[in-house]
């Protein structure tokens, strides 16, 4: 085991993470067309990094990277539908280690370090005692391997009734599933998100001996597409009221662009009245919302259960979504910030600021070095990730974090391109690099946040281009996999 500092008492850990949750989702920071009261609340509590960054748009590469603190190609797992989970994923997980260290695991909803497809993924030593396992509210899975299935029939409710079928999610992923009074989606009282919480709250309650911290990885589906949320929430929507995707006309050539060079993606750019983006939109923010209600359950219930004072909560998600940018809806190989930017907020009474607002530039390898200083335990050297305490606890200006952020693409999802493609960020400079297309993109984040003009061919932005190019090749080889250990001189 792990030698841990047990001179204080180390903190329980919960960290709540939605899927394809892009960073402009929560009223508080800055969307006033959506209802999140209680995520406000967790805000105004603690500390808000409003630039972080994934380290991949797609699910298992990112979950690899900031469950390690590592970037996907350094762990060797870039790809959806890994036939296993890597070794060097297993040999670093931040959980593992904090359960060597003492700590009791759980975990709620899906997990995805390898393929999850007609059967639950293979599990190595991941930390985790309780597991709870529901990968998306499919019927994909036999009912004894789907946990959320099982507590919907244990409801007295029959799961394939609530369950997405293999022919709706051929056919309907990544579209609109429009409910309405008479013909609803799934309802509140059986759906995925209620299940995550109520299985949540058992592992909080669970009895341990009073020196011992648990952890805990809630991994709810939602706001993955089909999107398909309950009228109850979509209801409280008015599409004609909200404010639409970023869009420009220019996006559907840029983007027919990239399509006729191959490069990944799961949609086609196309006018957004084409696919009623503004109902997609009020869809999306209505299954947020869901999150939102059943979050603050959550905290409610680890209120009542006398140990918020003493836990790390942490709420992000794994990357976002495109609802409707540039004419898109689903993911794939871009690096826009609805893509690659994700809300990341921290609590912790007492030892976190709050009501702190940061916009460093941070990345989600962030968070492992950070729990495991928290849980006073070593950070391994090759760990990536930096640790974001010093922000946190107010030792450390909030507007400095690092210099760049990066983001990969590496034949994550199967499609015929099988693109390599990758991303470098600074303060004001984004550069995407689609590796062998002989296409980039160079965007001015100052004068052009919502990236819709991308200066990679303009003639007075070659130099800044050629710079970027540079400085993104040396932190691709930087953080390339050296090797077994050096234990000789040749």
């Amino acid at each position: 085991m792990v030698a841990a500092d047990v001179t204080f008492q180390r903190p329980n850990i919960l960290w709540y993470c939605t899927d394809q949750q892009r960073f402009d989702t929560i009223a508080a920071l800055g969307n006033p067309h959506i209802r999140t009261p209680n995520l406000d609340r967790f805000v105004a509590e603690g500390t808000a990094f409003t630039h972080a960054y994934c380290q991949s748009p797609i699910c298992t590469p990112s979950r690899a990277s900031f469950l390690t603190g590592m970037y996907p190609s350094r762990v060797h797992n870039p790809r959806n539908g890994n036939g296993w989970v890597h070794r060097e994923v297993a040999a670093n997980l931040v959980t593992r280690q904090l359960a060597e260290a003492g700590y009791d695991g759980g975990l709620v909803g899906k997990l995805h370090l390898a393929g999850a497809f007609n059967g639950r993924e293979p599990r190595v030593n991941d930390g985790y005692r309780y597991f709870k396992y529901s990968h998306a509210p499919r019927n994909d899975w036999p009912l004894d391997q789907h946990d959320y299935a099982a507590w919907v029939q244990a409801q007295g409710v029959d799961p394939y009734s609530v369950l997405l079928h293999n022919f709706d999610r051929r056919h309907l992923t990544g579209a609109l599933m429009e409910p309405t009074p008479e013909q609803d989606n799934t309802p509140p009282e059986v759906h995925q998100t209620t299940w995550g919480t109520d299985a949540s709250v058992e592992f909080i309650n669970q009895p341990r001996p009073a020196d011992q911290p648990w952890f805990l990885s809630v991994n709810v589906y939602d706001p993955h597409p089909p999107f398909n949320p309950p009228w109850e929430y979509y209801r409280r929507y008015d599409p004609a009221a909200l404010p639409g995707p970023y869009f420009q006309t220019s996006d559907l050539e840029h983007q027919g662009r990239l399509t006729a060079s191959g490069i990944d993606f799961q949609s086609e750019s196309q006018p957004p009245e084409d696919f009623e983006a503004n109902k997609v939109q009020a869809a999306y923010y209505a299954m947020i919302e869901q999150i939102d209600e059943q979050f603050g359950r959550l905290m409610d219930a680890l209120e009542a259960s006398g140990q918020a004072e003493r836990t790390i909560v942490i709420f992000t998600s794994d990357h976002g979504e495109s609802v409707g940018d540039y004419g898109l809806t689903q993911k794939g190989c871009r690096f826009f910030d609805g893509l690659s930017r994700v809300p990341l907020i921290w609590r912790l009474p007492g030892q976190i600021q709050a009501g702190l607002r940061s916009d460093a530039l941070v990345e989600l390898t962030d968070i492992a070095p950070t729990l495991l200083e928290y849980a006073g335990l070593p950070v391994p050297e090759a760990m990536q990730g930096r640790t974001l305490r010093p922000i946190l606890a107010g030792e450390a200006a909030p507007d400095t974090h690092r210099n760049f952020v990066r983001c990969e693409y590496l034949d994550a999802v199967e499609k015929p391109d099988h693109t390599f493609a990758t991303m470098y960020r600074d303060r004001r400079w984004k550069l995407n690099v689609y590796h062998g297309h002989g296409i980039g993109e160079l965007f001015d984040m100052e004068a052009d946040p919502h990236e819709h003009n991308s200066l990679w061919d303009s003639p007075d932005h070659q130099d800044i281009k050629l710079d970027l190019m540079q400085r993104s090749f040396d932190a691709t080889v930087l953080a390339a996999d050296p090797g077994p250990p050096r234990v000789s001189s040749y």
